[in-house]
């Protein structure tokens, strides 16, 4: 698929559109996608037209990775290459020659626009390894990850490269499964899920048997302390909470611990002994040194 994109012209600098369902195959296009230097702009399936046109001209989209039933949406907008095309299989299987370095752009996720015009957020390769590295603490390294977001959402990022820059195994979760809490406990279960990023309420909807060792992380909302007396006794579990635009997780809990009555923290004690929320926390150090 590198190849392919290269074929194309795409190179270090540029944009290339991603047009896809959450499957293993979004998974190797992102991974070819970043191969040529290139960022990748992720665009949900679920979106208007209007949505998709213009997050494709702002970002000066000029090839869209895709598949068939999809297609018929960019064409016109841009060079389209899909996914099950035979023309990526012929094609040599060896490195491209190029790459990015860590200050290259390695996404553009834009924001729902709910105050006005969506913009969309580049992020670099070099922020999304220190966010990796802030959470080696306590995640399985390596480990099987659970793939459970639109790729359109910046928490996809963590879930794919948590588990493939550490070596691990990515679980990559369908729709339907993600949509249905029985469909989804039994399928950790059968595939041994070690880390799972979810939001509290639909953690809420889960229950922790069978998944004694499983990491949690839980963010994008508030998280009742209940959830923490249920979900924390024997495990990781950590809060988080950011925008796009601080690389997915501006702040993330120590581990939670059970009891922590009606306020679940966000961020650790700096040592001056208030809970700091403005920065990222690793092992309960907090990273501005206060």
């Amino acid at each position: 698929m590198a190849h392919v994109l290269v074929g194309y012209g795409v190179g270090p600098g540029d944009r290339v559109g991603l047009l896809l369902p959450r499957c293993a195959q979004a998974v190797v296009a992102i991974l070819a996608v970043l191969k040529t230097g290139a960022g990748y702009v992720p665009v949900d399936p679920v979106v208007p037209d209007a949505r998709l046109e213009f997050v494709l001209a702002d970002a000066a989209v000029s090839v869209v990775v895709t598949c068939g039933g999809l297609a018929d949406r960019v064409a016109g907008c841009a060079v389209v290459v899909d996914v099950d095309d035979p023309v990526v299989a012929d094609q040599p299987v060896s490195a491209v020659g190029v790459g990015p370095v860590a200050d290259d752009i390695a996404y553009v996720i834009y924001t729902s626009g709910t105050t006005g015009v969506p913009k969309g957020v580049a992020v670099t390769h070099r922020n999304v390894t220190r966010l990796l590295d802030a959470l080696d603490a306590g995640l399985a390294r390596p480990g099987v990850w659970a793939l459970c977001h639109s790729l359109a959402f910046d928490w996809s990022v963590a879930e794919i490269w948590g588990a493939l820059l550490h070596g691990g195994r990515l679980v990559v979760v369908p729709e339907q499964v993600a949509a249905s809490p029985s469909e989804l406990h039994a399928l950790l279960v059968a595939e041994g899920v070690d880390v799972l990023f979810q939001t509290p309420s639909a953690v809420g909807a889960l229950s922790p048997v069978g998944l004694e060792s499983m990491a949690l992380l839980v963010g994008a909302e508030a998280c009742p302390a209940e959830l923490v007396d249920r979900w924390a006794p024997g495990r990781v579990m950590l809060n988080a909470y950011g925008p796009t635009e601080t690389t997915i997780l501006g702040a993330i809990s120590a581990p939670l611990t059970p009891g922590c009555g009606g306020v679940v923290p966000i961020g650790a004690r700096c040592r001056g002994g208030v809970v700091c929320g403005g920065c990222v926390v690793a092992a309960g150090a907090c990273w501005c040194g206060g």
